[in-house]
């Protein structure tokens, strides 16, 4: 059986061509050390529950999304600022995510059009976290 061609967010298409860029550049263990007065090292550590950075981002040889669906993502990152959303990848993974504070949606066309239309490829980034 063939993966889906798209990933989807909040039921919108988004290319599988448009990768997880930080899937392993993150820990579910957060770590930090100090050190007491007698120079013994203080670990605290503990296990974060939300919070991982899912960041797809096309490029400008692949990952192309069209668009109709950036403006849509745009459209719905600026509707909803904590609201949750079902993430299904290519490889029907599914997280569940919100948008990521700053620019979450960001895209720029492949060349400068004058009047792009709905179909015009774009390559965007976007960018979430898993609550």
């Amino acid at each position: 059986m063939a993966a889906p061609a798209f990933h989807t967010l909040a039921g919108l298409p988004i290319p599988r061509g448009m990768v997880w860029v930080d899937e392993f550049g993150w820990s579910r263990i957060e770590k930090s050390l100090e050190f007491s007065l007698t120079g013994a090292a203080l670990i605290d550590a503990g296990v974060r529950l939300a919070g991982r950075p899912i960041t797809l981002q096309g490029e400008v040889e692949a990952g192309w999304i069209r668009r109709g669906a950036l403006a849509a993502l745009q459209t719905l990152a600026g509707s909803d600022a904590t609201g949750a959303h079902a993430l299904v990848l290519a490889d029907g993974r599914t997280f569940n995510v919100q948008f990521a504070p700053g620019l979450p949606v960001e895209g720029k066309p492949i060349a400068r059009p004058e009047l792009p239309v709905e179909n015009y490829p774009y390559v965007a980034t976007v960018r979430l976290i898993t609550v």
